[in-house]
């Protein structure tokens, strides 16, 4: 029995160093492999066939509350959609009213990071966007989460892009909670952002969502840009120290969003809205004129009037109302509407105002 082991043993140790050195065996391993494998299958069978009884036969009070579940939560999100696209209506109403033309969904171009400045004092990146794909200098660039900075170099095929966390970057903010104004500007720390010249009394505090207020007429408006993380008040300060993290993943997103936003300026907003506003008028006026000329036709009550020309019916109205004015006794009214007797009272009128002048 020791023999037997022993050369077993030495038999194993021999195929081994023959695998190792030499690729004699792998014919052999490989058939053994396929004669192994229906063992698996064959063992792991019943594991298998346990899951699939387990999935198919699972618990109903759990299938029903998942279900109700799903329900509510489907039926809060449609909630909030249908809020959402309210709201969306009543801006684009707003902005109708105010003759603006600022754009409610902003047009935007996918682009990815191909490279970054190697200077570690500096918070800059490139893009795969240039000039010749309609990029221009302080265009706006997000991620899926918020601000990241804006194009401050432009190239023909590509374009480098100064991060919000630059010590030279500024942008102005407002907390989402109250409307707070601020300014974010940048450490030279790639995860904070520090808000300048914030009252000690301000009302703000950590876990407030600062977003862009659109007022530097660079970035637009309503964009997360920071959370802040920490908010230090010292009374012999006259300005709290705030400090927030940006929502955008400064260090890891590839892709970026490129903001094209209205370019025009003020007054050219302006000029635009008054031009649109006068179509419109002319486009809406031009109706409006023949619902104005019937109304004199429609004034005359004889029929004798209905027959006669326009021109005629034009000429006596506007005689009629000039008679009883010249005329003192009330009876030459009515004889002005027979042709015999609208021929004297134009008789007398020149010889009374012949002689006045």
């Amino acid at each position: 029995m020791g023999v037997r082991l022993l050369v077993l043993a030495v038999l194993a140790v021999a195929l081994m160093v023959v695998d190792a050195r030499f690729d004699l065996l792998k014919p052999a391993r490989k058939q053994a492999s396929l004669v192994l494998m229906d063992a698996y299958w064959i063992t792991d069978l019943p594991g298998r066939l346990w899951e699939g009884v387990a999935s198919q036969f699972g618990s109903r009070t759990e299938l029903v509350a998942e279900n109700e579940k799903l329900k509510t939560e489907n039926l809060l999100l449609q909630g909030r959609m249908q809020k959402l696209a309210a709201l969306t209506e009543q801006n684009v109403r707003l902005r109708e009213l105010l003759n603006s033309s600022a754009l409610v969904n902003e047009k935007v171009e996918v682009a990815e990071l191909i490279g970054m400045d190697p200077n570690p004092f500096t918070h800059r990146i490139i893009i795969n966007k240039g000039e010749r794909d309609g990029v221009v200098l302080g265009q706006p660039v997000l991620d899926a989460r918020g601000l990241m900075g804006q194009v401050v170099e432009l190239m023909p095929y590509t374009s480098r892009v100064l991060l919000l966390t630059d010590t030279t970057h500024s942008i102005p903010v407002q907390v989402n909670r109250n409307g707070l104004r601020a300014i974010a500007s940048g450490t030279g720390n790639p995860e904070r952002l520090e808000l300048r010249h914030v009252a000690d009394t301000a009302d703000i505090k950590e876990g407030d969502l600062l977003v862009s207020s659109g007022l530097g007429q660079r970035f637009p408006a309503g964009y997360p840009v920071a959370t802040v993380k920490e908010v230090i008040h010292d009374s012999g300060q006259p300005f709290a120290i705030v400090r927030a993290v940006p929502t955008a993943a400064l260090n890891r997103s590839r892709y970026l969003l490129l903001v094209f936003s209205d370019s025009r300026t003020a007054e050219e907003r302006a000029n635009d809205a008054a031009q649109a506003q006068e179509l419109l008028d002319a486009h809406g006026g031009g109706p409006m004129l023949p619902a104005s000329v019937p109304k004199p036709l429609i004034m005359p009550a004889t029929p004798s009037t209905a027959t006669a020309t326009p021109a005629a019916e034009a000429a006596a109205p506007a005689a009629t109302p000039a008679r009883p004015a010249a005329s003192k006794p009330p009876a030459a009214a009515p004889a002005a509407a027979k042709p015999p007797a609208a021929s004297k009272p134009p008789a007398k009128p020149p010889a009374t105002t012949g002689g006045r002048e």
